[in-house]
């Protein structure tokens, strides 16, 4: 039990969620890990998906055309987690898919280099997410889209983590630790929230589409590695945004 005041950990949650998912300077150096701030992880997404929609909206104000305003915002996007979830799906498909053995999956899995699955990841994944943004900036609903994919997409790492044991005992995400329920809740209905209020009653297909993408390789990793690392909920994070993204697409655009 702790008798510090509820603001000061809310605060202190807030710190660690985006020192954890995001380069956004902090007003302080104290950002270790916390399971406990896994609710605030879609406040995350929604304010990275804001930005990314800004930079959209910048973007068709010099007058350049909505494909390379939807690019600008998934630059925009990356700079501003510097990679680490992209980084997480191009391991997690040369992991999962590059060899035959739990112990070789996880090696290939921490080892940096980038391979053919790796790369067709990226590419493909990269492609989807660029061509539903694009709608999404056509139909002027990038603000909506993009907002409410990045707070729905950041849900399923917080069931994942809690979820699924840790495949390797090692990384980022042992560090961080088992979030507590009420923190994975909280990332559900925050996540949750925060799409509905952007985009109504679409969200209930982005949301069913999110979860299925999260329980596919949820049980992809259970078999081939026994668990979750911090690749894999990268790679969650990356399939659970590009189908809420095209989700949106289709029903905003």
């Amino acid at each position: 039990m702790t008798n510090r005041d509820p603001a000061l950990l809310v605060r202190d949650d807030l710190i660690a969620a985006f020192g954890l998912l995001s380069r956004l300077p902090l007003p302080t150096s104290a950002v270790a890990p916390e399971p406990r701030a896994a609710w605030a992880w879609p406040l995350v997404g929604a304010v990275t998906g804001a930005l990314a929609a800004l930079a959209a909206s910048v973007a068709l104000a010099l007058s350049l055309p909505a494909g390379v305003a939807a690019g600008v915002a998934l630059i925009t996007g990356a700079l501003l987690t510097g990679g680490l979830h992209e980084d997480g799906l191009a391991d997690t498909a040369d992991g999962l898919f590059g060899a035959s053995t739990r112990e070789r999956r996880l090696a290939i899995m921490k080892d940096s280099r980038i391979g053919s699955y790796g790369t067709l990841a990226l590419l493909l994944v990269t492609l989807m997410r660029w061509s539903a943004v694009t709608a999404l900036v056509m139909a002027g609903q990038h603000w909506a889209g993009l907002i409410a994919a990045g707070a729905l997409s950041r849900a399923p790492m917080a069931v994942l983590i809690a979820a699924l044991p840790n495949a390797r005992g090692t990384g980022l995400s042992h560090l961080t630790g088992i979030p507590p329920r009420r923190a994975v809740a909280g990332a559900l209905i925050i996540g949750a929230v925060v799409a509905f209020l952007c985009t109504g009653l679409t969200v209930l297909p982005m949301a069913l589409a999110a979860a299925a993408t999260t329980a596919l390789i949820a049980r992809a990793a259970q078999r081939r590695i026994g668990g979750q690392t911090g690749d894999i909920l990268g790679a969650a994070q990356q399939l659970a945004e590009v189908a809420a993204l095209s989700f949106a697409a289709a029903h905003l655009g």
